[in-house]
């Protein structure tokens, strides 16, 4: 079996909710960065990145979960185990974070 042959689709269920999640999480930022500019209290502005950082975390579960239900089961279907060595590191990366 060739390498291309070897890749798998990346058909993912929560692609919209993902998308959704990240936007919100990018308006969040930008209205840290307000308060930052403003002057806003420290311990304002580090509730407020902790809430970033949880709905971050968050979404990375469920691209995780998407990623392990679809992705790598079907690459494990066609052959293709080196997927779950990458996912080993890629979890390996997330959990660090």
């Amino acid at each position: 079996m060739s390498e291309e042959e070897k890749k798998h689709a990346h058909n993912h269920a929560h692609t919209k909710a993902v998308i959704n999640r990240l936007s919100k999480a990018i308006g969040h930022m930008e209205a840290i960065k307000r308060m930052v500019e403003d002057g806003r209290d420290c311990s304002e502005i580090l509730i407020q990145l902790s809430a970033v950082k949880s709905a971050i975390n968050n979404t990375g579960k469920v691209v995780l979960q998407d990623h392990i239900e679809h992705c790598v089961v079907e690459a494990v279907e066609s052959g293709d185990y080196q997927v779950i060595e990458d996912l080993n590191k890629a979890i390996d990366y997330f959990m660090k974070s």
